[in-house]
Protein backbone atom coordinates (compact mmCIF):
# COMPACT_ATOMS: atom_id res chain seq x y z
CA UNK A 1 0.00 0.00 0.00
CA UNK A 2 2.75 2.29 1.27
CA UNK A 3 4.63 1.54 -2.18
CA UNK A 4 1.74 2.04 -4.40
CA UNK A 5 0.97 5.19 -2.21
CA UNK A 6 4.05 6.62 -3.24
CA UNK A 7 3.94 5.37 -6.36
CA UNK A 8 0.87 7.42 -7.39
CA UNK A 9 2.51 10.65 -5.45
CA UNK A 10 5.67 10.46 -7.98
CA UNK A 11 3.36 10.11 -10.48
CA UNK A 12 1.08 12.55 -9.78
CA UNK A 13 4.44 15.37 -9.59
CA UNK A 14 5.54 14.04 -12.66
CA UNK A 15 1.81 14.48 -14.48
CA UNK A 16 2.02 18.28 -13.42
CA UNK A 17 5.63 19.73 -13.38
CA UNK A 18 4.22 23.46 -13.85
CA UNK A 19 2.62 23.51 -10.04
CA UNK A 20 6.10 24.36 -8.68
CA UNK A 21 6.50 26.80 -11.78
CA UNK A 22 3.67 28.65 -11.05
CA UNK A 23 4.48 28.40 -7.52
CA UNK A 24 7.54 30.36 -7.56
CA UNK A 25 5.91 33.10 -10.00
CA UNK A 26 3.49 33.70 -7.63
CA UNK A 27 6.00 34.22 -4.98
CA UNK A 28 8.10 35.92 -7.27
CA UNK A 29 5.40 38.83 -7.99
CA UNK A 30 4.21 38.87 -4.74
CA UNK A 31 7.89 39.25 -3.45
CA UNK A 32 8.13 42.34 -6.25
CA UNK A 33 5.18 43.95 -4.81
CA UNK A 34 6.19 44.12 -1.85
CA UNK A 35 7.66 46.96 -1.46
CA UNK A 36 4.66 49.25 -3.11
CA UNK A 37 2.14 47.74 -0.48
CA UNK A 38 4.73 48.82 2.12
CA UNK A 39 5.38 52.51 0.66
CA UNK A 40 1.48 52.88 0.54
CA UNK A 41 0.79 51.61 4.17
CA UNK A 42 3.57 54.24 5.14
CA UNK A 43 1.98 57.27 3.49
CA UNK A 44 -1.51 56.44 4.86
CA UNK A 45 0.23 55.95 8.04
CA UNK A 46 1.82 59.11 8.06
CA UNK A 47 -1.80 60.78 6.45
CA UNK A 48 -3.87 59.45 9.42
CA UNK A 49 -1.05 60.63 11.74
CA UNK A 50 -1.17 64.58 10.44
CA UNK A 51 -4.75 64.38 10.53
CA UNK A 52 -4.95 63.15 14.40
CA UNK A 53 -2.17 65.68 14.81
CA UNK A 54 -4.27 68.35 13.37
CA UNK A 55 -7.34 67.35 15.10
CA UNK A 56 -5.43 67.63 18.44
CA UNK A 57 -4.40 70.81 17.30
CA UNK A 58 -7.88 72.46 16.98
CA UNK A 59 -9.16 70.43 20.11
CA UNK A 60 -5.47 71.93 22.20
CA UNK A 61 -6.77 75.58 20.81
CA UNK A 62 -10.53 75.28 21.77
CA UNK A 63 -9.58 73.85 25.09
CA UNK A 64 -7.09 76.79 25.63
CA UNK A 65 -9.43 79.33 24.44
CA UNK A 66 -12.41 78.03 26.88
CA UNK A 67 -9.70 77.44 30.10
CA UNK A 68 -8.41 80.93 29.50
CA UNK A 69 -12.02 82.57 29.21
CA UNK A 70 -13.25 80.65 32.46
CA UNK A 71 -10.07 81.79 34.25
CA UNK A 72 -10.71 85.43 33.42
CA UNK A 73 -14.34 85.13 35.43
CA UNK A 74 -17.47 84.37 33.48
CA UNK A 75 -18.94 88.01 34.52
CA UNK A 76 -16.68 90.47 33.10
CA UNK A 77 -15.52 88.40 30.43
CA UNK A 78 -19.47 87.10 29.69
CA UNK A 79 -19.95 90.73 29.06
CA UNK A 80 -16.93 91.40 26.57
CA UNK A 81 -18.38 88.00 25.03
CA UNK A 82 -21.93 89.93 24.40
CA UNK A 83 -20.12 92.81 23.13
CA UNK A 84 -18.61 90.76 20.70
CA UNK A 85 -21.93 89.08 19.65
CA UNK A 86 -23.49 91.95 19.69
CA UNK A 87 -21.19 94.18 18.01
CA UNK A 88 -20.36 90.88 14.98
CA UNK A 89 -24.19 90.80 14.49
CA UNK A 90 -24.74 94.66 13.81
CA UNK A 91 -21.82 94.64 11.53
CA UNK A 92 -22.84 91.50 9.51
CA UNK A 93 -25.82 93.13 8.72
CA UNK A 94 -24.50 96.64 7.66
CA UNK A 95 -21.93 94.40 5.32
CA UNK A 96 -24.79 92.99 4.13
CA UNK A 97 -27.07 95.72 3.47
CA UNK A 98 -24.33 98.10 2.02
CA UNK A 99 -23.50 95.44 -0.33
CA UNK A 100 -27.03 95.15 -1.76
CA UNK A 101 -27.22 99.01 -1.73
CA UNK A 102 -24.31 98.99 -4.33
CA UNK A 103 -25.42 98.95 -7.84
CA UNK A 104 -24.15 99.83 -11.20
CA UNK A 105 -24.62 103.52 -11.35
CA UNK A 106 -22.81 104.59 -14.85
CA UNK A 107 -25.37 101.79 -16.18
CA UNK A 108 -28.81 102.14 -14.28
CA UNK A 109 -28.32 106.29 -15.68
CA UNK A 110 -28.11 104.93 -18.94
CA UNK A 111 -30.83 102.98 -18.34
CA UNK A 112 -33.18 105.83 -16.77
CA UNK A 113 -32.30 107.98 -19.68
CA UNK A 114 -33.44 105.31 -22.09
CA UNK A 115 -36.81 104.85 -20.38
CA UNK A 116 -37.31 108.75 -20.02
CA UNK A 117 -36.67 109.02 -24.23
CA UNK A 118 -38.54 105.77 -24.57
CA UNK A 119 -41.19 105.73 -22.06
CA UNK A 120 -41.41 108.79 -20.98
CA UNK A 121 -41.49 109.70 -16.70
CA UNK A 122 -43.68 106.44 -15.82
CA UNK A 123 -41.34 104.51 -17.52
CA UNK A 124 -38.41 105.43 -15.82
CA UNK A 125 -40.32 105.36 -12.38
CA UNK A 126 -41.10 101.83 -13.26
CA UNK A 127 -37.58 101.12 -13.41
CA UNK A 128 -36.50 102.81 -10.07
CA UNK A 129 -39.46 101.09 -8.37
CA UNK A 130 -37.80 97.81 -9.32
CA UNK A 131 -34.58 98.37 -8.76
CA UNK A 132 -32.80 97.80 -5.04
CA UNK A 133 -30.33 100.89 -3.45
CA UNK A 134 -30.84 103.90 -2.26
CA UNK A 135 -30.27 105.91 -5.81
CA UNK A 136 -32.83 104.40 -7.36
CA UNK A 137 -34.92 105.66 -4.33
CA UNK A 138 -33.91 108.65 -4.83
CA UNK A 139 -34.63 108.87 -8.90
CA UNK A 140 -38.01 107.77 -7.76
CA UNK A 141 -38.82 110.94 -5.89
CA UNK A 142 -37.16 112.87 -8.42
CA UNK A 143 -39.01 111.90 -11.47
CA UNK A 144 -42.12 112.03 -9.13
CA UNK A 145 -41.86 115.73 -8.93
CA UNK A 146 -41.26 116.07 -12.86
CA UNK A 147 -44.45 118.21 -12.99
CA UNK A 148 -43.57 120.43 -10.62
CA UNK A 149 -40.51 121.50 -11.73
CA UNK A 150 -36.63 121.37 -11.71
CA UNK A 151 -36.44 123.40 -8.16
CA UNK A 152 -38.81 120.88 -6.68
CA UNK A 153 -37.07 117.96 -8.06
CA UNK A 154 -34.06 119.08 -6.65
CA UNK A 155 -35.34 119.75 -3.40
CA UNK A 156 -36.77 116.50 -3.46
CA UNK A 157 -33.63 114.74 -4.27
CA UNK A 158 -31.78 116.82 -1.41
CA UNK A 159 -34.49 116.05 0.95
CA UNK A 160 -34.32 112.13 0.12
CA UNK A 161 -30.97 111.91 0.43
CA UNK A 162 -30.82 113.08 3.49
CA UNK A 163 -33.49 109.98 4.48
CA UNK A 164 -31.12 107.48 2.52
CA UNK A 165 -28.22 108.79 4.22
CA UNK A 166 -30.05 108.33 7.69
CA UNK A 167 -30.35 104.88 6.86
CA UNK A 168 -27.13 103.99 5.53
CA UNK A 169 -25.94 105.23 9.18
CA UNK A 170 -28.46 103.01 10.78
CA UNK A 171 -26.55 100.54 13.38
CA UNK A 172 -23.25 102.48 13.40
CA UNK A 173 -23.28 104.29 16.66
CA UNK A 174 -24.13 100.90 18.22
CA UNK A 175 -21.16 99.52 16.73
CA UNK A 176 -19.04 102.30 18.07
CA UNK A 177 -20.11 102.39 21.23
CA UNK A 178 -19.32 98.48 21.35
CA UNK A 179 -16.09 99.21 20.29
CA UNK A 180 -15.08 101.47 23.39
CA UNK A 181 -17.36 99.94 25.63
CA UNK A 182 -15.14 96.06 25.52
CA UNK A 183 -12.02 97.48 26.50
CA UNK A 184 -13.17 99.47 28.90
CA UNK A 185 -15.05 96.58 30.55
CA UNK A 186 -11.74 94.76 30.13
CA UNK A 187 -9.63 97.40 32.07
CA UNK A 188 -12.28 97.24 34.94
CA UNK A 189 -11.89 93.60 35.23
CA UNK A 190 -8.58 94.16 35.46
CA UNK A 191 -8.70 96.16 38.26
CA UNK A 192 -11.30 94.44 40.56
CA UNK A 193 -8.53 91.14 39.80
CA UNK A 194 -5.85 93.55 41.30
CA UNK A 195 -8.22 94.84 44.01
CA UNK A 196 -8.75 90.43 44.76
CA UNK A 197 -4.74 89.80 44.10
CA UNK A 198 -4.20 92.64 46.81
CA UNK A 199 -6.81 91.31 49.47
CA UNK A 200 -6.07 87.33 48.84
CA UNK A 201 -2.17 88.89 50.05
CA UNK A 202 -3.39 90.53 52.91
CA UNK A 203 -5.71 87.54 53.90
CA UNK A 204 -2.32 85.12 53.18
CA UNK A 205 -0.24 87.53 55.90
CA UNK A 206 2.30 87.36 53.74
CA UNK A 207 3.47 88.02 50.02
CA UNK A 208 3.23 84.54 48.18
CA UNK A 209 4.28 84.77 44.51
CA UNK A 210 1.48 82.53 43.37
CA UNK A 211 -0.91 84.66 44.88
CA UNK A 212 0.20 87.56 43.38
CA UNK A 213 0.99 85.97 39.95
CA UNK A 214 -2.54 84.36 39.55
CA UNK A 215 -4.49 87.69 40.71
CA UNK A 216 -2.30 89.07 38.16
CA UNK A 217 -3.18 86.66 35.09
CA UNK A 218 -6.77 86.57 35.92
CA UNK A 219 -6.73 90.41 35.63
CA UNK A 220 -4.95 91.27 32.96
CA UNK A 221 -6.93 88.64 31.26
CA UNK A 222 -10.23 90.60 30.77
CA UNK A 223 -7.78 93.31 29.26
CA UNK A 224 -6.90 90.94 26.60
CA UNK A 225 -9.93 89.79 25.86
CA UNK A 226 -11.88 93.43 25.14
CA UNK A 227 -8.95 94.78 23.45
CA UNK A 228 -9.14 91.62 20.97
CA UNK A 229 -13.14 92.40 20.79
CA UNK A 230 -12.34 95.95 19.92
CA UNK A 231 -10.24 95.31 17.16
CA UNK A 232 -12.25 93.03 15.57
CA UNK A 233 -15.01 95.30 15.61
CA UNK A 234 -13.09 98.49 14.74
CA UNK A 235 -11.67 96.29 11.25
CA UNK A 236 -15.87 95.82 10.55
CA UNK A 237 -16.46 99.28 11.27
CA UNK A 238 -13.46 101.15 9.32
CA UNK A 239 -14.87 99.20 6.18
CA UNK A 240 -18.38 99.77 6.87
CA UNK A 241 -17.52 104.00 7.13
CA UNK A 242 -15.92 103.24 3.91
CA UNK A 243 -18.70 101.34 2.16
CA UNK A 244 -20.56 104.04 3.19
CA UNK A 245 -18.86 107.55 2.33
CA UNK A 246 -18.37 105.35 -1.43
CA UNK A 247 -22.58 104.84 -1.44
CA UNK A 248 -22.83 109.15 -0.52
CA UNK A 249 -20.44 110.37 -3.39
CA UNK A 250 -22.25 107.59 -5.79
CA UNK A 251 -25.80 109.30 -4.38
CA UNK A 252 -24.54 112.58 -4.79
CA UNK A 253 -22.77 112.53 -8.59
CA UNK A 254 -26.31 110.48 -9.68
CA UNK A 255 -28.76 113.15 -8.43
CA UNK A 256 -26.87 115.82 -10.41
CA UNK A 257 -26.77 113.66 -13.50
CA UNK A 258 -30.54 112.50 -12.81
CA UNK A 259 -31.40 116.54 -12.94
CA UNK A 260 -28.92 116.98 -16.26
CA UNK A 261 -30.73 113.64 -17.88
CA UNK A 262 -34.49 115.54 -17.19
CA UNK A 263 -33.32 118.48 -18.57
CA UNK A 264 -32.05 117.52 -21.29
CA UNK A 265 -34.76 115.67 -21.95
CA UNK A 266 -37.19 118.43 -20.80
CA UNK A 267 -39.12 116.33 -19.04
CA UNK A 268 -39.75 118.94 -16.01
CA UNK A 269 -42.45 121.39 -15.89
CA UNK A 270 -41.25 125.48 -16.63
Amino acid sequence: MATLMFGSAAMANQTNPTNSVEIEMISADQMSAMPVLMAQNEEEAVAAEDSAEEVVESEGFVYVLKEQFLTGGPAFMGVVLICLILGMALAIERVIYLNISTINTRKFLEEVEGALQNGGVEAAKDLCRNTRGPIASIFYQGLDRAEEGIDMVEKSVVAYGGVQMGLLEKGISWISLFIALAPMLGFMGTVIGMIQAFAAIVSEGGVSPTVVASGIQVALLTTVFGLVVAIILQVFYNYIIAKMDSLVNEMEDASISLVDIMLKNKVTAK
